[in-house]
């Protein structure tokens, strides 16, 4: 592992950014930053790492300059700063050439020369996905889900239509989605891997009413129908009266067993 203090990570989508830099930040004993530019709040990432990482200083993309400026001008102390560089995003970005940051490049391990190998300082070796050329450039699609509950069937229809090419050709699904026993799960699917990834988040459950935190839904692919996947997801909300049921339900059970609610 690296020592460095600016750590910059690009990659293709879907190569494990997020993932080696999730493996860094855990190994880590010192304060760290994580910085994603050109994401809203709705990212999946930007959620992900919060949920994951309590104590971790995520930097919003509207802060990202005013904190670049203060490390140029007065350095780090004890913290580790990681910069994520979305595969949207050219590697030359302008605030590589202010800070001293090691270059960091997961790639797929079919992956021998490319752009990211000519500007890496590190390779490291990540999932085996399908490739993406420059000419099949994807688009992105994303949308919040804060508020929104979903039972697990409705979740996996969702999900396995997307992937069978329902809306469009995808390469790439991810989200946060809650469920009526008030778990938040992250989900990943990448082109080329063989299984849908389900990871429960270690959030406390939510069973007071609509869930007040970040949840959403990213899919990375071409010709995707944006509108006709905002409502199949719209179409599998569950209603007020339901999430009550089944919180009530929830709540009961975990009475009974004596666990905390």
């Amino acid at each position: 592992m690296t020592t460095n203090q600016f750590i910059a990570v690009a990659g293709p989508s879907g190569s494990g950014k997020t993932n080696w830099i999730s493996q860094a930040i855990q190994a880590s004993n010192q304060p760290c930053f994580y910085l994603a530019p050109g994401v809203n709040e709705h990212s999946i990432d930007l959620m992900r790492m919060g949920y994951s990482f309590p104590d971790l200083q995520i930097v919003s993309d509207t802060d990202i300059p005013a904190y670049i400026n203060l490390w140029r001008q007065e350095g780090l102390a004890n913290a580790t700063v990681y910069l994520e560089i979305g595969f949207h995003l050219v590697l030359d970005h302008p605030m590589l050439s202010v800070l001293p940051w090691h270059q960091v490049a997961v790639v797929p391990p079919q992956l021998s020369d490319s752009e990211w190998h000519r500007w890496a300082d590190e390779i490291i070796t990540g999932n085996d996905t399908a490739l993406i050329t420059e000419a099949q450039t994807p688009n992105l699609w994303l949308t919040s889900l804060k508020g929104q509950v979903f039972d697990p069937p409705s979740v996996n229809e969702i999900l396995m239509e997307l992937v069978a090419g329902a809306y469009g050709e995808i390469h790439r699904v991810k989200g946060i989605f809650e469920l009526p026993d008030g778990k938040g799960f992250y989900i990943d699917f990448v082109q080329g891997m063989s299984d849908m990834g389900y990871v429960e988040l270690k959030i406390p459950r939510w069973l007071k009413g609509r869930p007040d935190r970040p949840s959403g839904i990213e899919v990375v692919g071409w010709n995707l129908q944006s509108a006709a996947i905002a409502q199949t997801l719209k179409d599998s909300y569950l209603t007020d009266d339901l999430i009550n049921y089944y919180q009530q339900q929830y709540q009961a059970t975990l009475e009974e067993e004596g666990l905390p609610i």
